[in-house]
């Protein structure tokens, strides 16, 4: 159960109602991590051309390495709603669950390639020990499998971005939604 007051689909009107129709003829549902946002409905609209932007704009990190961090930030974080969420987005990619259990049962496991290895622990890094980039360049990783500056700054966004919406979810108190058998449009 959330802790503060919730405006849900049945009961929204206007500006509100709005954005619930536009983010449910998107993404094919509309998600609990935006109805905690109900009662400032611009920022559920700002919050997500912020995740369109971080996670489906032209970038030289696939959507399964975007969708990969996400998994990594949110297990790191103990927030199972973000990470059961971009799990099934990962796997859409992936199409192999067993894979994408594992990652989220470990952030760096056997399997990954190089850079996605190091993406992962990049993730992990700047999520749990954000200060220990002031010492130690981690970026330096990142470019010694191949990726540019863009892919890097792109590669924190990500990060930066899981870690406010965790907290979020965390602190809000947000629940995985009633599983409807119909997953988001990706």
């Amino acid at each position: 159960m959330t802790r503060i007051q919730t405006i849900g689909y049945g009961e929204a009107e206007g500006r509100l109602k709005e954005i619930y129709d536009g983010l449910i003829g998107q993404r094919g549902k509309l998600a609990a991590v935006h109805t905690i946002q109900s009662l400032r409905p611009e920022s559920i609209r700002h919050h997500m051309d912020m995740y369109m932007g971080i996670m489906f704009s032209p970038s030289e990190l696939s959507r399964a390495e975007r969708e990969m961090m996400a998994v990594v930030v949110s297990g790191a974080n103990g927030c199972s709603y973000c990470q059961r969420h971009h799990a099934e987005a990962l796997n859409h990619y992936w199409k192999d669950e067993d894979k994408t259990n594992r990652l989220m049962q470990d952030a760096a496991p056997g399997f990954l390639s190089a850079r996605e290895h190091a993406l992962c622990q990049y993730a992990r890094l700047l999520t749990l020990e954000p200060h220990a980039h002031e010492a130690n360049d981690h970026t330096r990783a990142l470019k010694g499998v191949g990726l540019e500056d863009a892919g890097i700054l792109d590669a924190t966004l990500v990060v930066a971005y899981f870690n406010f919406v965790n907290r979020i979810v965390l602190s809000l108190g947000v629940e995985l939604e009633d599983d409807d058998g119909k997953g988001y449009a990706y």
